[in-house]
């Protein structure tokens, strides 16, 4: 008799099946493409990744937006996916989704980011505060996930909890008039170079210091294969909560099996130091 998989078990499986068909290919050179194709370690340690996912593509690789378009596509998918069905740990009502266009005030659309609106058109209209201003206040998140506002109804559910008297500035509370709730912002990286690593950074703390009210989650999700290049986004706190490796198991085989013992070693240090996690610990951690 089988056992049953685990969902977040097939979750993965499937994740990683759909970045197969793809955007994790191999082309004939032998070269994977998160590899950096003139990084030595770089394409070992990602050719040992696609064999243990049992990569079985051959292709060139995608331009670097077609791919990256296509893993924020797959990630966003995953999220959904897994985090949806963590209704009885997190309930409400939830939305997951890629950003399309690139809109620069995506956020602007979520209660603690809603005033961005005003200082955007402020800027707009005054070429000093614009220049003073620069882009800090514009965040474009890849992925994000989002609660909408709760209606009396359901917030008096158990018992009469809430009237007309109080509980009149709340953000979750519908009938106060509040935009929907940004709980996360996920940035999705395919592969990790010194500017995209600054970019996550950047955004990161713009959205900390930007907010009105509470943080969202602010995490990365990244194919990256060289355990150097993910410390540099996942080591040192502050900014981003985590950093999700698309295939961390898998990834820390691979540096084993090569014998790569100083890469071992960092990753071990950023898995210690819960800087660094792999893809199917994220949505229990979005759940907090």
């Amino acid at each position: 008799m089988m056992s049953e998989s685990a969902t977040f078990l097939e979750a993965r499986k499937t994740f990683h099946a759909s970045l197969l068909k793809s955007t994790l290919t191999i082309n004939s050179a032998g070269v994977v493409s998160n590899a950096d194709g003139s990084n030595t370690t770089s394409k070992a340690i990602a050719k040992g990744i696609a064999d243990l996912l049992k990569a079985e593509t051959i292709g060139e690789r995608l331009a670097g937006q077609t791919s990256g378009n296509q893993f924020e596509d797959i990630c966003a998918g995953f999220v959904r996916e897994t985090f949806l069905k963590l209704s009885h740990l997190r309930p409400g009502s939830w939305d997951v989704h890629q950003v399309s266009g690139r809109n620069r005030l995506e956020i602007a659309r979520y209660e603690q980011y809603a005033h961005l609106v005003a200082l955007d058109e402020a800027a707009k209209a005054n070429p000093q505060l614009a220049a003073a201003l620069g882009s800090d206040y514009t965040i474009t998140p890849d992925i994000v996930v989002v609660r909408d506002t709760v209606d009396d109804s359901a917030i008096n559910a158990p018992s009469f909890l809430v009237d007309n008297s109080v509980t009149k500035y709340a953000s979750l509370r519908k009938s106060n008039g509040g935009l929907p709730l940004l709980h996360a912002s996920i940035s999705c990286k395919w592969t990790i170079r010194s500017d995209r690593a600054q970019n996550a950074r950047s955004e990161a703390l713009n959205l900390v210091r930007n907010r009105k009210g509470r943080l969202p989650h602010v995490v990365v999700v990244t194919a990256e294969p060289t355990p150097s290049r993910l410390a540099s986004i996942a080591l040192g706190t502050g900014d981003i909560d985590c950093v999700y490796h698309f295939a961390l198991h898998e990834l820390q085989a691979t540096v084993n099996a090569l014998k790569m013992h100083d890469a071992a070693d960092l990753l071990a240090v950023m898995v210690d130091g819960k800087r660094l996690k792999d893809i199917s610990d994220l949505p229990l951690d979005l759940a907090v």
